[in-house]
């Protein structure tokens, strides 16, 4: 049961994203975004009137002093996440932050810690992990009911032009903390992980095919996941006709999902397999639907925080992704070395940041 208590959100950051948090807490009745922090105090401003927010400020500190949030909804570029969430869990706030939620491993892990001692939840935001069809594929997948997974193709293939790269923090090791595969192809590899679980190895490659950046504007790389799935990896900043998809074979079907930025029923789809035709009538996806956004995440993420309870699935295992995102990052720098969990965990270089060298093919 909710508690009675309504959430005072924050939110910190006013970028495009921002608008999707804004509406999402609008959507939930037990939750109130009160303040709105930007280094900019003009754009600050501007936004708190365009969603009727009481309060807006040019700094994070002052905000957190002033106005006390239960939480804080962090929307700015990765850079600053680390030091914003520790801002926020010292203010004895939640914090939901915007993925990537930071740009290398250590920082990740000083925001957990973070949030274990100030006693907070630090969720991530991965928003293709729902709606209606991942979650009910995901059961099927974990139940066993279509047989163990065996084989998988991931491709995030987004179009980002010169103007793109052009805004000054975008495409810099330093600033971005990556390229496409950290920025753009850790949404489609996290929902993959979602579905399949832990990995056990990563191989990866990185390439500079057209744009001027010092990060890859392509990647390339193989997962494998611990119950024995071997997945390909295609993630792309320069393909004009856009898709995300993932396709999974299993023993007795496959699953695909194939959208851009966000999915319903309609963009799913599961084939049985020679002689499995008669099961596929358990496979069928529930009559009532909700399509993947930042309002079902936010909402399942406040009840979590109103009842005291534990993280939801959709936004758990803040770490996962980023790791699988590091070890391609980690082999990349190895050309393309065999990186596990264990070795990850003690590498000497990329918990620390993820620059790595990239093969340029420009012509």
């Amino acid at each position: 049961m909710t508690s009675e208590k309504t959430l005072r959100a924050a939110l910190v950051g006013t970028g495009s994203v921002a608008n999707s948090h804004a509406r999402a807490v609008a959507a939930y009745p037990r939750a109130e975004l009160v303040a709105v922090a930007d280094l900019s105090l003009e754009k600050a401003q501007e936004f708190a009137g365009r969603y009727d927010i009481a309060a807006a400020y040019g700094d994070l500190e002052e905000m957190l002093a002033a106005e006390h949030p239960d939480v804080v909804l962090i929307c700015t570029p990765p850079a600053p996440h680390r030091a914003q969430s520790l801002a926020a869990f010292a203010a004895e706030a939640h914090v939901i932050v915007e993925k990537p939620p930071a740009p290398s491993l250590d920082e990740l892990d000083e925001m957990r810690a973070g949030a274990l001692a100030a006693d907070r939840q630090l969720a991530v935001v991965f928003q293709q992990r729902t709606g209606t069809a991942a979650a009910h594929v995901r059961g099927l997948l974990q139940s066993g009911a279509l047989g163990r997974p065996l084989v998988a193709v991931c491709q995030t293939l987004w179009f980002r032009g010169a103007d793109y790269f052009a805004v000054p923090w975008r495409g810099k090791w330093e600033t971005e903390g990556g390229g496409t595969t950290l920025g753009h192809g850790i949404h489609q590899i996290d929902l993959l992980a979602h579905l399949l679980g832990d990995w056990s190895s990563v191989q990866g490659r990185l390439w500079r095919l057209d744009r001027e950046t010092e990060t890859e504007d392509v990647s390339t790389a193989t997962i494998v996941f611990e119950q024995g799935v071997v997945a390909q990896v295609v993630t792309s900043a320069v393909s004009p006709r856009e898709t995300s998809s993932i396709r999974i074979d299993t023993q007795k079907a496959t699953i695909t999902v194939d959208h851009v930025y966000g999915h319903g029923h309609e963009n799913w789809r599961i084939t049985p397999a020679p002689g499995f035709e008669a099961e596929a009538e358990g496979w069928v996806f529930p009559d009532a639907e909700e399509r993947s956004d930042h309002e079902p995440l936010l909402r399942d993420v406040f009840d979590a925080l109103l009842d005291g309870g534990s993280l939801p699935s959709t936004a758990d295992a803040p770490s996962r992704s980023l790791e699988i995102v590091a070890g391609i990052y980690a082999s990349a720098a190895a050309d393309g070395a065999v990186i596990t969990p264990e070795l990850l965990a003690a590498h000497p270089t990329h918990r620390a940041g993820f620059a790595s060298p990239v093969a340029d093919l420009r012509r």
